[in-house]
């Protein structure tokens, strides 16, 4: 299990390593297990909640889910030391088909005005009316280099990793394996954060037979409110996905090399 944890981004500026904006992001989304000695890495919208849960019961923090709201304000509170990073036993991250992870987003931060939708309409000068967003709208306004990075739940998956390889890469698609591999590699056990997010299309009938894309949320919200929710599918059209495909290439490209392109949506 033991390995060399090479760090993706120490090489990447001859500054200080403290002063490097790229590990400390990377570093700033590692959570030690600290009885297992190993690392996780959080992704956003990559079943975070259940694993920040997870991490927080096996440290000894909290009991239950009971006191999960507790992990909302401790994101920070098990980020490893660089000691911590290079001597990990046990490394691990989660991914996710970076097409599902998108529409995610759009159908939970936007269509429930989050604060990460209202924080999306303060950035571009307020000139987007969240009811009247469409997918379509949001997806091409990622255009803008700088919005791609503006959000941690639409940024990136690579920019999220600390090592140039992990013990083990998950997929989100496949979440039971990664549940059965960590309790027999390391004896972490898992538990659902769900009953306390109240994410993700559970409980929702999908609908995968009209576009949604131009749909606006607020129309979105109305179908949900009725127990309804487009499929992630649902939320492409041509345009949207080769924009994704040039947005996400290189989070697509290492996708396909852990799982292969049949995992991928498009």
């Amino acid at each position: 299990m033991k390995k060399n944890n090479f760090l993706k981004n120490a090489q990447n500026s001859l500054n200080n390593l403290r002063q490097n904006p790229i590990h400390n992001f990377a570093m700033n989304h590692s959570m030690m297990i600290y009885n297992k000695n190993a690392l996780y890495t959080f992704i956003p919208k990559n079943g975070c909640s259940t694993l920040r849960l997870s991490v927080a019961i096996e440290n000894g923090c909290i009991e239950g889910i009971e006191q999960g709201h507790w992990i909302h304000s401790n994101n920070g509170t098990f980020n490893a030391t660089l000691g911590e990073a290079i001597k990990a036993d046990y490394t691990f991250t989660i991914l996710r088909c970076p097409f599902r992870r998108l529409s995610s987003v759009f159908l939970d931060k936007f269509v429930a005005k989050e604060p990460e939708a209202w924080q999306y309409r303060q950035m571009l000068g307020r000139q987007v009316e969240l009811d009247n967003l469409t997918f379509k709208d949001f997806v091409l306004s990622l255009k803008k280099g700088w919005l791609l990075t503006a959000n941690i739940h639409w940024r990136k998956q690579v920019d999220f990793l600390l090592y140039q390889e992990y013990s083990d890469y998950f997929c989100l698609e496949n979440f039971p394996e990664a549940i059965d591999t960590l309790r027999e590699k390391i004896g972490f056990t898992v538990h659902d954060a769900r009953p306390l997010t109240n994410h993700g299309s559970d409980g929702f009938e999908i609908i995968d037979n009209n576009c949604f894309a131009n749909t606006c949320g607020f129309d979105i919200s109305v179908m949900k409110r009725n127990g309804q929710c487009p499929s992630h599918k649902a939320m492409y059209n041509d345009e949207l996905i080769e924009t994704v495909r040039e947005l996400y290439r290189e989070d697509i490209s290492l996708y396909t090399e852990k799982f292969g392109p049949q995992a991928l949506l498009f």
